[in-house]
C-alpha cells in the first residue's frame, strides 16, 4: 500500500516536473473544484465514528479525522472567497488552508504508520490494521495522493497568480 501510494504521488510530481504540457494542465484546473474535491474530507467524521466503535485507536482516529473535517468544512468558505474574488487564491488564507490541508494528511498517514509499527498483534487490541484493508485502504492508497495532488495544484496555481501580480 504504502509503495502504491509512493509511486502515484512520485509520477504526479515527475510529470509536474519534467512535463510542460502536464504542468500547464494542472495550472489550468479550476480552483473551484479543486477546492470543492476536498470538502470531501469532512467524510474524516467515519473515522470518529470507527473510533467510538473501537475499530481504530484514538491516537490516530482523533487527530486524522477532525483535521479531515477541519478542512472539509472550510472548503465551502474558500470555494465562496474564490467565486467572489479570483485573486482569492493569491492570498495567505488561500496558501494557508491547502498548506494545513497537506499537514494534516502527512500526520495523519505518519500516525497511521507508527501504529501499525507499534502493534503488538494482541487478540483485542485496537489498531490501525483496518487501514490496511478494503473498504478503509481506498483512504490511503487513492484518496490521500489524490488530496495530495490537488492541494499542490492549488499552492502551485497561488504561486503563478502571486507571480503575476
Amino acid at each position: 500500500m504504502r509503495r502504491a501510494r509512493l509511486r502515484f504521488n512520485a509520477c504526479f510530481f515527475t510529470l509536474l516536473r519534467f512535463s510542460g504540457a502536464f504542468r500547464d494542465f494542472v495550472l489550468s484546473l479550476d480552483l473551484r473544484l479543486i477546492a470543492g474535491i476536498q470538502a470531501w474530507r469532512w467524510a474524516g467524521l467515519g473515522f470518529l465514528s470507527l473510533y467510538a466503535h473501537n475499530v481504530l485507536p484514538g491516537f490516530f482516529a482523533l487527530p486524522a479525522g477532525l483535521g479531515d473535517m477541519a478542512v472539509g468544512f472550510a472548503a465551502p468558505w474558500i470555494i465562496l472567497s474564490l467565486v467572489r474574488d479570483p485573486r482569492f487564491a493569491a492570498s495567505r488564507a488561500f496558501v494557508r488552508w491547502n498548506v494545513l490541508g497537506i499537514l494534516d494528511l502527512v500526520v495523519a498517514v505518519g500516525l497511521g504508520t507508527l501504529g501499525a509499527t507499534l502493534s503488538s498483534g494482541a487478540p483485542g487490541e485496537v489498531s490501525t490494521g483496518p487501514m490496511a484493508t478494503l473498504p478503509l485502504l481506498v483512504i490511503p492508497a487513492f484518496l490521500v495522493p489524490l488530496f495530495v495532488m490537488l492541494h499542490t495544484a492549488a499552492l502551485l496555481q497561488s504561486r503563478q497568480l502571486r507571480a503575476r501580480a
